[in-house]
């Protein structure tokens, strides 16, 4: 497929205020200083006046490169690197400064490195529970290229919510996803249920890319046989003219239909809207 411009002209529902006020500064002040890094700034994702404004982050670990390049994706393709011991740390420590009490996690995907940074993970969840009683955190993984032995370290530190992104339906995947692959996503989620039947596993769909009602819903039911019970449903938007161009902008009321096709399929929760992003309001969804 072939990129084109970004679309300039977005319908009303999609409009927002670019970041700025003093809370905002202060959690992206926090974050610098804190040589740390959010997707919610890698990724330039809508919500971050909101988010940031209300004192909320996604943390991004193990450096701020990654070894895919998906055609969605803004974070840059590189090397990051050795995984940096004191990340976990600092996290905790940030977050510890921004008073929250549901965290969530993050990281790019790490192919090169022996256990996808797994490990990372489970040091990164231990330090926020040691440092902040009573956290919950939820962490958003990579496939770990369906290594189970990955998966197990990851949960054995005891996060509350497993996240991974199915992100596109099948049929797409070659395009969105190249260096991905449709049933590992749904193996490892499926893994999840298996290996700690206690641990909510959540994923979420990207709409705009070329799909259809259909494959959505296909999607939709894949994830919920595979043992999904938490679910978010957004709009895709072009971070830039080297990514895959949006097909179209799906207007709030499909995705209110999604959310009722996917609450009588029957997950437990589901979050579905133009905005609405695997950890946007994450901790609201877990616990409503």
């Amino acid at each position: 497929m072939k990129n084109r411009t970004i679309r300039t002209s977005k319908p009303p529902w999609l409009r927002r205020r670019l970041p700025s006020g003093p809370e905002y500064e202060k959690v992206r002040t926090l974050i610098r200083s804190g040589d740390l890094h959010t997707v919610c700034q890698e990724a330039k994702c809508p919500n971050q006046f909101e988010c940031f404004s209300s004192r909320t982050a996604t943390f991004l670990i193990l450096g701020s490169q990654c070894t895919r390049s998906c055609g969605f994706c803004n974070i840059e393709l590189g090397d990051a690197g050795p995984p940096d011991p004191d990340e976990p740390d600092r996290v905790a420590r940030a977050a510890e400064k921004m008073k929250l009490r549901y965290v969530v996690v993050t990281s790019v995907t790490r192919d090169d490195l022996p256990d996808g940074g797994a490990g990372m993970f489970a040091r990164t969840i231990g330090c926020l529970k040691e440092r902040i009683p009573d956290v919950q955190v939820e962490v958003l993984i990579p496939d770990f290229r369906g290594d189970e032995s990955a998966l197990a370290i990851v949960l054995e530190a005891g996060p509350e919510v497993l996240n991974h992104n199915l992100e596109t339906v099948k049929r797409l995947y070659p395009v969105v996803r190249p260096e991905a692959d449709y049933q590992r996503s749904l193996d490892l989620i499926a893994a999840v249920g298996r290996m700690s039947p206690s641990i909510p596993a959540k994923s979420g769909l990207m709409m705009g890319l070329g799909e259809t009602l259909a494959e959505v819903q296909e999607a939709i039911l894949d994830l919920y046989r595979a043992g999904c019970r938490i679910l978010t449903l957004g709009q895709y938007l072009q971070p830039s003219s080297r990514h895959l161009p949006v097909s179209r902008f799906v207007p709030p009321e499909e995705f209110d239909g999604l959310r009722q096709f996917a609450e009588k399929t029957g997950f437990d929760k589901v979050a579905s809207g133009p905005f609405v992003r695997s950890s946007y309001h994450a901790g609201e969804l877990f616990k409503t």
